[in-house]
């Protein structure tokens, strides 16, 4: 069964707000707001996936790969402790919003194909330039929070079919692996 593009792309496009005063009021600006939901709707939409395709297996995955990436990431705040830019708190280290937008997006390329998940990277990758924008991380934790994100789903989920290319990272190289599968 193919995977029912459009409703993806529904899916991701309702979380696009449009700027309000509220937003503003509260100190927060628009592109932050953005980045808070996107990081919440990316995830989201990769578990609606696995619905629209009827793919149990893949929401045994998704679930398995979001507590991961919880739990790795909660338990490295709370260990490292570091301070957010600017003293704006603690636990700086990883990012949460980037670990779980880039977990969803991880786990749409992994289960579903590249091609499906571009739109879902871009996005992620704005919540990572939302959260350094906004001075509530540095690129070290936006980096580490991307890395927990894309290693946890990566961990967990299988291809359901196609074309899968997967970075490979080594001592001494670096590449990537393509595959076909039917």
């Amino acid at each position: 069964m193919r995977t029912k593009t459009y409703w993806y792309a529904v899916l991701l496009c309702v979380a696009i707000p449009i700027p309000s005063e509220p937003a503003f009021a509260k100190g927060e600006s628009s592109g932050e707001k953005l980045g808070d939901l996107l990081q919440m709707m990316i995830p989201a939409t990769a578990y609606s996936m696995t619905y629209f395709n009827r793919d149990p297996e893949g929401r045994n995955q998704f679930y398995k790969s979001l507590a991961t990436n919880l739990g790795i990431t909660y338990s490295l705040k709370y260990a490292i402790n570091k301070p957010r830019p600017e003293n704006n708190g603690d636990y700086s280290f990883p990012s949460g919003h980037t670990s779980s937008a880039f977990q969803g997006a991880a786990f749409i390329h992994k289960r579903y194909g590249l091609t499906e998940a571009i739109p879902a990277y871009l996005a992620a990758t704005y919540v990572a330039y939302s959260r350094v924008k906004a001075k509530k991380h540095d690129v070290v934790d936006v980096t580490a929070g991307a890395a927990v994100g894309i290693f946890s789903a990566f961990h967990f989920t299988t291809p359901r079919g196609g074309v899968e290319i997967t970075p490979l990272v080594g001592r001494d190289f670096a590449g990537v692996s393509a595959s076909y599968s039917w």
